[in-house]
């Protein structure tokens, strides 16, 4: 698979236990030319599979960047941006 980026896709990279319940780093997914928001996305993942409906089950419990910046659920992807899904960071 070649890392390019080609027409209206994306790449979604998934980290810490998103990446482990999905047992794959990432997904490459093609969206609107307009582009979507980061919760029309993850309804758009969730469609993938049984395992992406239950890890993107309740979405409150995600946090995403687009292009390495902290992204709120009503900001605009692009096609050619690079989104990432994680859980919360915490720390002690």
């Amino acid at each position: 698979m070649s890392d390019e980026i080609t027409g209206n896709e994306i790449t979604v990279r998934y980290f810490a236990w998103v990446r482990s319940r999905l047992n794959r780093p990432q997904d490459r997914v093609s969206i609107p030319a307009t582009g979507l928001t980061v919760t029309e996305l993850l309804a758009q993942l969730s469609t993938l599979s049984p395992d992406h409906a239950q890890v993107l089950d309740n979405p409150a419990g995600l946090k995403a960047a687009i292009n390495q910046s902290y992204a709120d659920p009503d900001a605009t992807i692009m096609p050619g941006d690079e989104v990432a899904l994680f859980p919360p960071v915490t720390g002690g």
